[in-house]
Protein backbone atom coordinates (compact mmCIF):
# COMPACT_ATOMS: atom_id res chain seq x y z
CA UNK A 1 0.00 0.00 0.00
CA UNK A 2 1.06 3.69 -0.91
CA UNK A 3 0.90 6.64 1.25
CA UNK A 4 -0.23 10.13 1.28
CA UNK A 5 -0.40 13.01 3.64
CA UNK A 6 -3.76 14.39 2.55
CA UNK A 7 -4.42 18.00 4.58
CA UNK A 8 -4.92 15.69 8.08
CA UNK A 9 -5.41 12.29 7.23
CA UNK A 10 -2.88 9.52 5.57
CA UNK A 11 -4.83 7.99 2.98
CA UNK A 12 -3.60 4.49 1.45
CA UNK A 13 -4.17 3.38 -2.23
CA UNK A 14 -3.22 -0.35 -3.61
CA UNK A 15 -1.90 -0.44 -7.60
CA UNK A 16 -2.67 -3.66 -9.55
CA UNK A 17 -1.78 -4.03 -13.20
CA UNK A 18 0.07 -1.91 -15.67
CA UNK A 19 -1.03 0.20 -18.48
CA UNK A 20 -3.52 3.13 -18.60
CA UNK A 21 -4.71 3.89 -15.38
CA UNK A 22 -8.16 3.84 -13.61
CA UNK A 23 -9.32 4.52 -10.29
CA UNK A 24 -11.67 2.89 -8.37
CA UNK A 25 -13.74 3.61 -5.58
CA UNK A 26 -14.74 1.31 -2.97
CA UNK A 27 -18.26 1.34 -1.08
CA UNK A 28 -19.13 1.91 2.20
CA UNK A 29 -18.16 0.99 5.13
CA UNK A 30 -15.72 -1.76 3.22
CA UNK A 31 -11.93 -0.88 1.51
CA UNK A 32 -9.92 -1.40 -1.33
CA UNK A 33 -9.81 -5.06 -1.35
CA UNK A 34 -13.73 -4.98 -2.37
CA UNK A 35 -12.41 -4.57 -6.14
CA UNK A 36 -9.75 -7.72 -6.14
CA UNK A 37 -12.47 -9.89 -7.77
CA UNK A 38 -12.63 -7.54 -10.66
CA UNK A 39 -8.79 -6.75 -10.68
CA UNK A 40 -8.08 -10.02 -12.88
CA UNK A 41 -10.42 -8.86 -15.51
CA UNK A 42 -8.63 -5.62 -15.73
CA UNK A 43 -5.27 -5.67 -14.81
CA UNK A 44 -4.03 -6.76 -18.07
CA UNK A 45 -4.60 -4.04 -19.83
CA UNK A 46 -4.97 -1.50 -16.93
CA UNK A 47 -3.12 0.13 -13.79
CA UNK A 48 -5.59 0.01 -11.06
CA UNK A 49 -5.62 2.33 -8.36
CA UNK A 50 -7.54 1.85 -5.32
CA UNK A 51 -7.72 3.97 -2.48
CA UNK A 52 -9.09 3.13 1.04
CA UNK A 53 -11.38 6.49 1.26
CA UNK A 54 -10.96 8.52 4.35
CA UNK A 55 -12.29 6.42 7.42
CA UNK A 56 -12.35 2.88 5.58
CA UNK A 57 -9.77 0.10 5.63
CA UNK A 58 -6.36 1.70 6.85
CA UNK A 59 -7.08 5.43 5.73
CA UNK A 60 -7.20 7.84 8.36
CA UNK A 61 -10.29 9.64 9.17
CA UNK A 62 -9.36 12.90 10.14
CA UNK A 63 -11.08 15.66 11.88
CA UNK A 64 -14.79 15.70 11.56
CA UNK A 65 -17.27 14.26 9.04
CA UNK A 66 -15.63 12.84 5.95
CA UNK A 67 -17.20 15.07 3.42
CA UNK A 68 -17.63 14.65 0.02
CA UNK A 69 -15.39 17.31 -0.60
CA UNK A 70 -12.27 15.53 1.70
CA UNK A 71 -13.01 12.67 -0.23
CA UNK A 72 -12.65 14.32 -3.42
CA UNK A 73 -9.14 16.13 -2.70
CA UNK A 74 -7.78 12.63 -1.63
CA UNK A 75 -8.82 11.20 -4.69
CA UNK A 76 -7.08 13.83 -6.45
CA UNK A 77 -4.06 13.91 -4.26
CA UNK A 78 -3.77 10.32 -4.66
CA UNK A 79 -3.97 10.44 -8.50
CA UNK A 80 -0.88 13.18 -8.26
CA UNK A 81 0.81 11.22 -6.56
CA UNK A 82 0.56 7.72 -8.27
CA UNK A 83 1.35 10.22 -11.44
CA UNK A 84 -1.56 10.77 -12.66
CA UNK A 85 -3.46 13.45 -14.56
CA UNK A 86 -6.59 11.82 -15.82
CA UNK A 87 -8.32 8.87 -15.73
CA UNK A 88 -11.56 6.93 -15.94
CA UNK A 89 -13.51 7.15 -12.29
CA UNK A 90 -15.66 4.59 -11.28
CA UNK A 91 -17.32 4.77 -7.88
CA UNK A 92 -19.63 2.42 -5.80
CA UNK A 93 -21.67 4.18 -3.70
CA UNK A 94 -20.06 6.71 -1.43
CA UNK A 95 -17.19 5.95 -4.41
CA UNK A 96 -19.81 7.64 -6.73
CA UNK A 97 -21.07 10.25 -4.44
CA UNK A 98 -16.98 11.46 -4.52
CA UNK A 99 -17.36 10.83 -8.02
CA UNK A 100 -20.26 13.65 -8.51
CA UNK A 101 -17.99 16.18 -5.90
CA UNK A 102 -14.68 15.22 -8.08
CA UNK A 103 -17.04 16.26 -11.16
CA UNK A 104 -17.17 19.43 -9.86
CA UNK A 105 -14.02 20.56 -8.53
CA UNK A 106 -11.70 18.25 -11.35
CA UNK A 107 -13.40 17.39 -14.43
CA UNK A 108 -10.30 18.48 -16.29
CA UNK A 109 -9.08 15.10 -14.41
CA UNK A 110 -11.81 12.94 -15.36
CA UNK A 111 -11.31 10.67 -18.61
CA UNK A 112 -14.75 8.63 -18.20
CA UNK A 113 -16.88 7.50 -15.30
CA UNK A 114 -18.85 5.01 -14.29
CA UNK A 115 -21.68 5.15 -11.38
CA UNK A 116 -21.92 1.65 -9.78
CA UNK A 117 -24.81 1.30 -7.15
CA UNK A 118 -25.20 4.59 -6.67
CA UNK A 119 -27.65 7.67 -6.41
CA UNK A 120 -27.81 11.76 -7.06
CA UNK A 121 -30.09 12.82 -5.17
CA UNK A 122 -29.05 14.11 -1.88
CA UNK A 123 -30.42 12.58 1.56
CA UNK A 124 -33.92 13.97 2.31
CA UNK A 125 -34.61 14.15 5.86
CA UNK A 126 -35.92 10.90 7.19
CA UNK A 127 -32.92 9.20 4.93
CA UNK A 128 -31.04 12.12 7.01
CA UNK A 129 -31.97 11.70 10.19
CA UNK A 130 -31.77 7.45 10.14
CA UNK A 131 -27.97 8.63 8.95
CA UNK A 132 -27.39 10.81 11.91
CA UNK A 133 -29.16 8.05 14.11
CA UNK A 134 -26.80 5.83 13.09
CA UNK A 135 -23.90 7.57 13.44
CA UNK A 136 -24.83 8.24 17.35
CA UNK A 137 -26.04 4.57 17.85
CA UNK A 138 -22.51 2.66 16.87
CA UNK A 139 -20.97 5.47 19.19
CA UNK A 140 -23.18 3.61 22.15
CA UNK A 141 -23.18 0.12 20.72
CA UNK A 142 -20.39 -0.98 18.80
CA UNK A 143 -20.00 -1.39 15.22
CA UNK A 144 -21.24 -5.56 14.95
CA UNK A 145 -25.08 -4.58 15.03
CA UNK A 146 -24.68 -1.80 12.16
CA UNK A 147 -22.06 -4.36 10.08
CA UNK A 148 -24.91 -6.70 10.70
CA UNK A 149 -27.75 -4.95 9.35
CA UNK A 150 -25.64 -3.68 6.55
CA UNK A 151 -24.59 -6.91 4.97
CA UNK A 152 -28.76 -7.72 5.22
CA UNK A 153 -29.21 -3.73 2.98
CA UNK A 154 -25.88 -4.26 1.24
CA UNK A 155 -25.92 -7.74 -0.10
CA UNK A 156 -28.64 -9.82 -2.28
CA UNK A 157 -30.96 -11.69 -0.78
CA UNK A 158 -29.37 -14.45 -3.47
CA UNK A 159 -25.84 -13.64 -2.01
CA UNK A 160 -26.66 -14.21 1.54
CA UNK A 161 -28.46 -17.39 1.20
CA UNK A 162 -25.81 -18.83 -1.34
CA UNK A 163 -22.13 -17.54 -1.01
CA UNK A 164 -21.62 -17.50 2.77
CA UNK A 165 -18.03 -16.17 1.43
CA UNK A 166 -18.89 -12.79 0.06
CA UNK A 167 -21.05 -12.69 3.08
CA UNK A 168 -17.72 -12.52 5.43
CA UNK A 169 -15.19 -11.31 3.20
CA UNK A 170 -18.09 -8.10 3.42
CA UNK A 171 -17.75 -8.37 7.13
CA UNK A 172 -14.23 -8.87 7.55
CA UNK A 173 -13.46 -6.00 5.43
CA UNK A 174 -16.22 -4.00 7.26
CA UNK A 175 -14.56 -4.67 10.43
CA UNK A 176 -11.53 -2.41 9.68
CA UNK A 177 -13.46 0.51 10.83
CA UNK A 178 -14.03 1.87 14.22
CA UNK A 179 -16.78 3.42 15.78
CA UNK A 180 -15.44 6.92 15.06
CA UNK A 181 -14.64 5.68 11.48
CA UNK A 182 -18.46 4.43 11.27
CA UNK A 183 -20.01 7.92 12.67
CA UNK A 184 -18.13 10.37 11.08
CA UNK A 185 -18.44 8.96 7.46
CA UNK A 186 -22.05 8.72 8.09
CA UNK A 187 -22.11 12.12 8.98
CA UNK A 188 -20.08 12.89 6.18
CA UNK A 189 -23.03 11.58 4.00
CA UNK A 190 -25.60 12.99 5.48
CA UNK A 191 -24.66 16.46 4.54
CA UNK A 192 -23.74 15.40 0.42
CA UNK A 193 -25.26 17.95 -1.57
CA UNK A 194 -27.89 16.88 -4.44
CA UNK A 195 -26.12 15.70 -7.24
CA UNK A 196 -28.69 15.59 -9.52
CA UNK A 197 -28.11 19.31 -11.31
CA UNK A 198 -24.54 18.15 -12.03
CA UNK A 199 -25.93 15.06 -14.14
CA UNK A 200 -26.45 17.59 -17.03
CA UNK A 201 -23.42 19.07 -16.92
CA UNK A 202 -21.46 15.48 -17.06
CA UNK A 203 -20.08 15.40 -20.91
CA UNK A 204 -17.63 12.67 -20.46
CA UNK A 205 -17.75 8.82 -21.67
CA UNK A 206 -20.00 7.32 -18.42
CA UNK A 207 -21.70 3.66 -17.98
CA UNK A 208 -24.18 3.25 -14.90
CA UNK A 209 -24.29 -0.03 -13.55
CA UNK A 210 -26.93 -1.24 -10.76
CA UNK A 211 -28.27 -4.67 -9.73
CA UNK A 212 -31.77 -6.66 -9.80
CA UNK A 213 -31.76 -6.54 -5.97
CA UNK A 214 -30.47 -3.31 -4.88
CA UNK A 215 -32.66 -2.26 -2.50
CA UNK A 216 -30.38 0.56 -1.66
CA UNK A 217 -29.85 2.49 -5.08
CA UNK A 218 -31.67 0.19 -7.42
CA UNK A 219 -33.45 0.51 -10.63
CA UNK A 220 -35.40 4.10 -10.34
CA UNK A 221 -31.78 5.77 -9.16
CA UNK A 222 -30.19 4.27 -12.05
CA UNK A 223 -32.75 5.63 -14.62
CA UNK A 224 -32.74 8.82 -13.12
CA UNK A 225 -29.17 9.19 -13.71
CA UNK A 226 -29.40 7.58 -17.37
CA UNK A 227 -32.25 10.17 -18.11
CA UNK A 228 -29.95 13.04 -17.03
CA UNK A 229 -26.36 12.47 -18.31
CA UNK A 230 -26.61 12.68 -22.46
CA UNK A 231 -25.38 9.71 -24.12
CA UNK A 232 -24.66 7.46 -20.69
CA UNK A 233 -24.98 3.97 -21.00
CA UNK A 234 -27.04 1.37 -17.85
CA UNK A 235 -26.57 -2.23 -17.13
CA UNK A 236 -28.43 -3.95 -14.69
CA UNK A 237 -26.73 -7.00 -12.76
CA UNK A 238 -28.49 -10.07 -12.08
CA UNK A 239 -28.78 -11.82 -8.50
CA UNK A 240 -26.77 -8.66 -7.34
CA UNK A 241 -27.35 -6.12 -4.60
CA UNK A 242 -25.28 -2.48 -3.91
CA UNK A 243 -22.35 -4.48 -3.98
CA UNK A 244 -22.63 -5.79 -7.15
CA UNK A 245 -18.85 -5.61 -8.17
CA UNK A 246 -17.81 -8.19 -5.40
CA UNK A 247 -21.32 -10.11 -5.49
CA UNK A 248 -20.81 -10.69 -9.39
CA UNK A 249 -16.75 -10.01 -10.38
CA UNK A 250 -17.66 -11.73 -13.66
CA UNK A 251 -20.32 -9.93 -14.97
CA UNK A 252 -19.36 -6.53 -13.63
CA UNK A 253 -15.72 -7.40 -14.28
CA UNK A 254 -16.61 -7.81 -18.34
CA UNK A 255 -19.16 -4.89 -18.53
CA UNK A 256 -15.97 -2.36 -17.04
CA UNK A 257 -13.37 -4.13 -19.27
CA UNK A 258 -15.79 -3.59 -22.43
CA UNK A 259 -16.46 0.12 -21.43
CA UNK A 260 -12.82 1.05 -20.95
CA UNK A 261 -11.69 -0.79 -23.82
CA UNK A 262 -14.52 0.99 -25.87
CA UNK A 263 -13.30 4.67 -24.54
CA UNK A 264 -9.57 3.82 -25.16
CA UNK A 265 -10.57 3.10 -28.98
CA UNK A 266 -12.31 6.32 -29.24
Amino acid sequence: MQKIVSDDADIFYDVAGAGAPVILLHPFPVHHEFWLPVAEYLSSRYQLIMPDLRGHGISGLGNGAATMQKHASDVARVMTDAGIDRAPLIGVSIGGYTIFEFWRRFRDRVSALVLCNTKAQADGADARNTRLKAANDVLKEGTEPFFESMLQKALAETTRHTRPDLVEGALRMMRKMSAEDVAEVQRGMAERPDSVPTLKTINAPVLIITGDEDNMTGVPEAELMKQNISGSQMKVIAKAGHYSPWEQPNEAGKLLRQFLDSIARN
